[in-house]
């Protein structure tokens, strides 16, 4: 039987107020040392970075939360991926970097006190803080980057790791970033707090990792639900570390942009299985976004048996998506620093490495559907590819739409439909061509 460390057993205060980072340090130290367990009891623990070891499990009781402090001075800054991008920012509350066989797992939660860090970047009136002022400087590609934001759970180049039953809540970024890792197990854990106000909340992102299992997840975030990724432009493709052999199944989805693939694909995604998902009221089913300068691939994707929703966009393949993020370059009359991060930002690939190639898609047995008294976008299908680089080899199999409108499909090759009904009650509307460009 492991050996338990409790954290009453180093009188580690609970009142949320107090910070409590070097005695949790000691427990998680303690369990990993003996290879046992960490146990958090019931209580609301004030925290900054946290690093896990090897052969070790930290367990959450119910009622116990993690609370990550909102000092910045208290997070120190570190090598990681951001965004696709290799570069010095900060950690994550919970870290598991270069460890193996780990386990985190119980019913409590991670807080991230989101709004502190929503505010940073968006303002208290969702129309100011360092967008505002990097949107007057055409320097919207580099905010992002520029504002660093803590996100709750990272699992950085570590292998055989299960996360289960955990709720991340109110992350200031990603709430679940895994990369660089391989044989992770995420398991029947929720993603909850990230209203409308909260700038990429993405719910589990999966980047450049091998061999992961997602299921079993309930998903409620504002940006992509459920995302698969290899990195970006030429730092991505430098890297060249694809993300292969991932499956995703038996997961809610719920406010969010959907099960995406990318927009970070530079280093090439392939062998990828989406499965026995259900949405209710999240934005996209399935989605691919790319961009011009990603470059990458995107092969070998088996996708069955979804059920949505009042889905607004079943269907959403997007290769230029959001330009001014997407396009880095620097204004003309800019004569400020030019940072190490904005230089692999502003790198170019050579024209000799193709656009993102999409191909050999599979899709079958999908039902999507509106309620009565659902008035959003319905949208079946919005799929565009390149002029010179087509999506090729798509198939679609008993698929059941229900929508508004039937949409737009450009720029592929080969496209297969075997049993697809669609139920279309109203015309194209155009407005709804351009989606999350923000």
């Amino acid at each position: 039987m492991k050996q338990i460390f409790r954290t009453s057993d180093l009188d580690v205060c609970r009142d949320g107020k107090t910070l409590v980072t070097e005695k949790l340090q000691e427990l998680i130290d303690l369990a990993a040392q003996a290879r046992g367990i960490a146990l958090l009891e019931k209580g609301t623990y004030l925290t900054a970075a946290l690093y896990l070891k090897s052969h070790m499990e930290l367990r959450f009781e119910e009622g116990a939360v993690l609370l990550g402090t909102t000092d910045e001075e208290q997070y120190p800054v570190v090598p990681t991926r951001a965004a696709g991008i290799e570069m010095d920012w900060y950690p994550g509350i919970l870290n598991c970097d270069g460890q193996t066989d780990v386990v985190i797992s119980g019913p409590g939660m991670i807080d991230g006190q989101g709004e502190y860090w929503w505010n940073k970047y968006w303002g208290e009136d969702q129309k100011g803080g360092m967008r505002k002022e990097y949107d007057a400087k055409g320097l919207r590609w580099a905010c992002d980057y520029d504002c660093m934001r803590v996100r709750n759970l990272v699992v950085m180049g570590s292998d055989h790791v299960t996360i289960r039953d955990i709720t991340s809540y109110r992350s200031g970024f990603w709430n679940v970033h895994i990369c660089y890792s391989s044989q992770i197990h995420v398991d029947g854990i929720k993603i909850a707090g990230c209203g409308k106000s909260s700038p990429s909340t993405d719910g589990i992102d999966i980047d450049s990792c091998d061999h992961v299992l997602v299921e079993n997840c309930e998903t409620s975030c504002n940006d992509d639900s459920i995302c698969i990724k290899s990195g970006r432009d030429a730092d991505g493709y430098r890297v060249g570390r694809p993300c292969h052999h991932i499956t995703v199944q038996n997961c809610k989805i719920h406010a969010g942009f959907g099960v995406t693939i990318g927009s970070e694909v530079s280093g090439g995604v392939h062998d990828i299985l989406l499965k026995q998902l259900q949405y209710h009221g999240t934005d996209c089913g399935f989605r691919i976004k790319s961009s011009l300068p990603r470059r990458g691939y995107i092969r070998n994707v088996l996708v069955e048996d979804l059920q949505m929703v009042n889905v607004k966009y079943p269907f959403h393949f997007c290769l230029n998506w959001n330009p001014a993020y997407s396009y880095c370059d620097l204004p003309e009359d800019y004569q400020g620093e030019v940072p190490d991060s904005w230089r692999k930002l502003l790198e170019k690939l050579p024209e000799s490495v193709p656009l993102t190639q999409v191909s050999d898609i599979t899709i079958r047995n999908v039902e999507a559907r509106c309620e009565d008294d659902y008035e959003g976008i319905s949208r079946a299908f919005h799929i565009e590819g390149y002029a010179q680089m087509p999506i090729s080899q798509i198939r679609f199999e008993h698929v059941k739409l229900d929508c508004k409108e039937f949409g737009v499909i450009n720029y592929v090759k080969d496209m297969e439909w075997d049993q697809v009904q669609v139920s279309v009650s109203e015309e194209r509307n155009a407005a709804n061509d351009d989606y999350d460009n923000r």
